[in-house]
C-alpha cells in the first residue's frame, strides 16, 4: 500500500504575472515573438519575464541581435498603460549596461540609438505620466552619452527646458542630468543657449534638492563652454549661486560648482567677478574629495591667470 511523502524539495517558482521562460537559446526568441503576440495578457507576461532577463548584459547583446529592440518601439505605441510602462522599464535596464566591456558586444544604449528609437523616447515624454517619464529621461541620458543627433534633431531641448520646471523634483533632476548629456557635443550647447534654458538653470542652482543642484550645475558647466553660454550665464548672475555651492555637502555639487564657475573665469567679466574668491576656492584645494581638489586648483589657474 502507497503512503503519503512530502517532498523534501521546495515548490518551483512560478510567477503567474511573468511568461514562462523556454530552455537556453529559445528564451528570447521566443519572447520576442510574445512580444508581437496579439493577446494583451501574453504581452504583459513576456515584458515582464523579459524585465528579468535583461539584468544580465549578454542577454541585451542577444536581445538586441534577434530585434527585440524594434518590438519593443512598436510596444511604447501600445495602448495598455501597462505595456507602456514595461517596455520603457525594459528599455531603461538595457540602457544602463555598458556590454561592450566583452569583445564586440555593443552598449544597450548604442543598440538603442542604432535602433532609430530616441525620436520615440523623446515624442513619448510629452505624453506619458511621471513615473513613465522619470525612466524616459534616465534612459535618454544613458543613451544621449553615445549620441545625441537624433534627440536634437527631435527637439528634445525644449521638451527638457518644461521639464526643469516640473513641480516634482525627481523630474527637474533627471531632466537636468539629461541636459548634461545633450550638450556634450557642440549642437547641444549651442542649443541649450539659443532655447534660454540657461536662466531656468541658474534659478535650480537654489533648488532644495542638492541632487537638482548638481545636476543644473553640471548642465550649466557644458553650456557656458561656448561665449554664448558664458555670457548668458553671466547676464542672470549665475556665480553668486554657484559660489553659494562650494560650500554644499555633497562633493558633487561642489564639484560641478567649480567646473561651471572655471568656465565662467575664461570670460574677462567673470574672471573679475571671481578674483576676490580666491581664498574660497584655496580652501577646497584641502577639500576630502581629489576630484574637487583638484578642480579647485584649475579653477584657480583660470582666475589668477593674467593676460
Amino acid at each position: 500500500m502507497a503512503d503519503a511523502r512530502i517532498s523534501t524539495y521546495l515548490p518551483p517558482n512560478v510567477n503567474p504575472a511573468q511568461a514562462a521562460i523556454a530552455y537556453g537559446c529559445r528564451a528570447l526568441p521566443k519572447l520576442n515573438e510574445e512580444l508581437q503576440a496579439d493577446d494583451l495578457l501574453t504581452r504583459q507576461k513576456a515584458l515582464m519575464a523579459l524585465c528579468d532577463l535583461m539584468h544580465d548584459p549578454e542577454h541585451v547583446y542577444t536581445a538586441i541581435r534577434i530585434g527585440c529592440l524594434e518590438s519593443l518601439k512598436a510596444l511604447l505605441r501600445d495602448t495598455n498603460d501597462l505595456v507602456r510602462i514595461k517596455t520603457t522599464e525594459v528599455l531603461y535596464i538595457m540602457a544602463t549596461h555598458n556590454v561592450g566591456r566583452a569583445r564586440s558586444c555593443p552598449a544597450g544604449a548604442l543598440g538603442i540609438v542604432n535602433s532609430g528609437l530616441i525620436p520615440s523616447l523623446v515624442w513619448k515624454l510629452q505624453r506619458e505620466e511621471e513615473e513613465i517619464q522619470a525612466l524616459l529621461l534616465d534612459t535618454l541620458a544613458a543613451c544621449l552619452m553615445e549620441d545625441a543627433t537624433e534627440a536634437l534633431a527631435s527637439r528634445a531641448v525644449p521638451f527638457l527646458k518644461e521639464k526643469l520646471l516640473s513641480a516634482n523634483s525627481n523630474i527637474r533632476s533627471k531632466a537636468a542630468h539629461t541636459l548634461i548629456a545633450i550638450s556634450i557635443p557642440l549642437e547641444g550647447k549651442i542649443q541649450v543657449w539659443q532655447h534660454d534654458v540657461i536662466p531656468i538653470l541658474v534659478h535650480l542652482l537654489k533648488d532644495e534638492e542638492e541632487e537638482v543642484q548638481a545636476n543644473a550645475a553640471g548642465a550649466l558647466m557644458n553650456a557656458t563652454v561656448t561665449t554664448e553660454g558664458k555670457y548668458a550665464a553671466l547676464d542672470v548672475e549665475a556665480t553668486g549661486p554657484l559660489l553659494q555651492l562650494l560650500g554644499a555637502s555633497l562633493s558633487k555639487v561642489r564639484l560641478n560648482a567649480i567646473k561651471a564657475l572655471t568656465m565662467l573665469a575664461e570670460a574677462p567679466e567673470g574672471r573679475k567677478l571671481l578674483q576676490s574668491h580666491v581664498a574660497t576656492f584655496r580652501v577646497l584645494e584641502e577639500d576630502f574629495s581629489p576630484a574637487v581638489q583638484r578642480a579647485a586648483q584649475v579653477a584657480l589657474k583660470v582666475i589668477e591667470w593674467k593676460p
